[in-house]
């Protein structure tokens, strides 16, 4: 039997390395930008037409790290109530 010695590599997670990547899309970036000029970069669940933001752009913010959740809505458990991070400021000024 043959025995293999392995060096110990850290590998950051594909979610890391995609962040460290990543640039926002357009529909990212103009979401994005509606929080720069809020109370805690607070980003709004409504576009400037009275349209819900697409949750598929909420969250992909989120997982690359542009955004957070902010705290539950209890009257509306779906909604994903979030505010912008420094990385996410970053991103779009």
């Amino acid at each position: 039997m043959v025995e293999a010695k392995t060096e110990h590599v850290t590998e950051r997670s594909p979610s890391a390395k995609r962040r460290s990547a990543a640039r926002p899309t357009a529909a990212q970036r103009a979401w994005l930008r509606l929080g720069l000029d809020q109370p805690g970069g607070k980003l709004p669940l409504f576009d400037e037409r009275g349209q819900r933001v697409n949750e598929r752009t909420i969250r992909s913010c989120v997982e690359q790290g542009w955004a957070e959740s902010w705290f539950d809505n209890p009257i509306k458990p779906d909604w994903l109530v979030c505010k912008l991070t420094e990385e996410g400021r970053k991103s779009v000024t």
